[in-house]
């Protein structure tokens, strides 16, 4: 029984002794340590960072297709050679829209392209972006159209509703051939194009530059 002892004792020496002093051991030891979480490097976060991380929101992508209008025909084709001159890099696109004859809003024929631009500032302070500088009806030249509608009804709501807003010199009349109206869709501008696109839209001040409309059938 005493031998039995003797032996159990004499292994745990050897084994606390090879523990102790096997090559490798200390090392693997501290490797162990090292790779443990050091408490003292946990930083809490408080309330208000954690709100300000939540409220964090990707960068928007700038518009991939921006049109310009609206235009009559010379002016289309006058602004897309300004805006060529700017940068070859962008691919140019033509949007017809057609609006049937019928009944119109509008104000009346001014003297001189000037005095319609001024007119079309007036509408702007106004609130009112829905409007057009006819030139190619030598009758009309110069008038301002704010809406093509099919019955007279929906003309003079549309009047009602300017007047409301401000509009005094808008009238109702009968138009018997249809407007046309080209807006310039504008895609893939490189970096610093869309500047250079608001500084020329000042030469053309009765246009408007937006995101291309969606297509029919898409999301």
């Amino acid at each position: 029984m005493r031998l039995v002892a003797l032996l159990l004792l004499l292994a745990n020496v050897a084994f606390f002794a090879w523990a102790r002093y096997a090559p490798g051991l200390g090392s693997l030891e501290s490797h162990l340590v090292a790779q443990q979480i050091e408490p003292e490097a946990i930083r809490l976060l408080t309330p208000r960072q954690v709100a300000a991380l939540g409220a964090r929101q990707p960068e928007a992508k700038a518009s991939s297709c921006v049109e310009w209008g609206a235009f009559n025909r010379a002016d289309a084709a006058r602004a897309q050679a300004a805006f060529e001159k700017l940068t070859t890099a962008s691919r140019v696109s033509e949007r017809r829209v057609e609006e049937a004859a019928g009944w119109w809003v509008y104000m009346p024929p001014q003297a001189s392209r000037q005095a319609a631009d001024q007119k079309v500032a007036e509408l702007k302070r106004l609130g009112v972006d829905d409007y057009f500088v006819v030139q190619e009806d030598p009758r009309l030249r110069f008038a301002v159209s704010l809406g093509v509608y099919s019955t007279e009804e929906a003309a003079n709501a549309r009047l009602e509703e300017l007047r409301a807003r401000g509009v005094r010199t808008a009238q109702v009349g009968s138009r018997a051939t249809p407007v046309y109206k080209i807006f310039l869709q504008l895609r893939d501008m490189p970096e610093g194009a869309q500047a250079k696109l608001a500084e020329l839209k000042d030469s053309f001040p009765a246009t408007e530059i937006r995101e291309c409309p969606m297509r029919d059938g898409t999301g």
